[in-house]
């Protein structure tokens, strides 16, 4: 017996931080032109930059690879003072796509430091977002992956101490280390609010209701993207056999063979129409019925920054 019924996660696809960042690009190549550089990938996935680069964006790391005077944007996930204060003196036109999010952790880094706190920030290391929120500051601020991190880091007092987190975490697994945290320094000063964002934990909240009901769950988002392999991974926990695929064309029947109810989401930097290509491909593999399920409706929208907005 192969696919029935399709069943989607609500809410999918798509953030606010991630419509605004891909809206920067698009209309700073409508008002000055290509090309655009981007400094890292706008947001991580390989349809949005593929489509991108088609309509005119240069995506770099270096900022010496763009030329004076040329207009950069920084990607989603933020970035550091010293790459900041480079651009600036490299005289480029800048727009910030930094998702407001992740600017809310970097200005309440910048605060409590000049009230002399040190920070343990939970993230994954080498991810963009986590250089961007370290490099606010050039010391005092320590990485923390795991639990058994929480013990070999040595801050230079106690006292003042703040807990910072990347934004596109597992929600449980974040928790855990928080209370490793709280137990190990026991002063430390929690997020004012979650840091996780709304989006991330709104997608994890939506395959925990699914995951319970189907047989296999596929997250549709690139390999990069990390609020989509934490979704795969939140699957697998709950036994839902969990799948991540960068389009349609990774499926594979074998996922499917006595497994009749698939449920389908996507991460936040995953548009909907690599989720509407898995459908066709899983109504070809027999699937008759479509429910989407109950779900938050996400009204959140975020401005654009200053010279890109829409005059009326």
């Amino acid at each position: 017996m192969g696919v029935q019924e399709i069943l989607l996660a609500q809410p999918r696809g798509f953030c606010a931080g991630v419509d605004r960042a891909i809206e920067i690009v698009e209309k700073a190549i409508e008002k000055f032109g290509r090309p655009i550089y981007v400094r890292h990938e706008i947001v991580h996935n390989t349809y949005v930059v593929n489509d991108l680069k088609a309509k005119g964006a240069i995506f770099i790391e270096a900022l010496s690879d763009v030329p004076p005077g040329a207009t950069l944007v920084f990607s989603a996930h933020g970035v550091s003072k010293a790459v900041q204060d480079e651009a600036n003196q490299r005289g480029f036109r800048i727009f910030d796509a930094t998702c407001p999010l992740v600017t809310k952790v970097h200005v309440e880094v910048a605060k409590l430091h000049k009230e002399g706190y040190e920070f343990i920030m939970i993230g994954h290391k080498g991810h963009p977002e986590v250089e961007g929120t370290m490099g606010q500051l050039t010391d005092g601020i320590h990485l923390v992956e795991e639990c058994s991190d929480v013990t070999k880091i040595k801050p230079r007092q106690t006292d003042l101490l703040a807990v910072v987190t990347q934004t596109t975490l597992s929600v449980d697994d974040t928790a855990q280390i928080l209370l490793a945290v709280k137990k190990h320094f026991p002063k430390v000063r929690e997020p004012k609010q979650q840091d996780i964002c709304y989006a991330t934990q709104n997608r994890q909240d939506a395959v925990k209701l699914m995951s319970g009901q189907v047989d296999v769950v596929i997250v549709v988002g690139s390999p990069t993207s990390s609020n989509s392999n934490r979704l795969r991974e939140l699957a697998n926990r709950l036994g839902a056999h969990g799948h991540m695929i960068d389009n349609a064309d990774e499926l594979q029947n074998e996922w499917f063979e006595g497994k009749p109810r698939v449920g389908l989401t996507a991460g936040a930097s995953a548009p909907e129409v690599l989720v509407q290509d898995v459908i066709t491909r899983l109504r070809a593999l027999g699937a008759t019925s479509i429910r989407k399920l109950d779900g938050v409706t996400e009204t959140v929208k975020f401005p654009m920054p200053k010279g890109l907005k829409t005059t009326i």
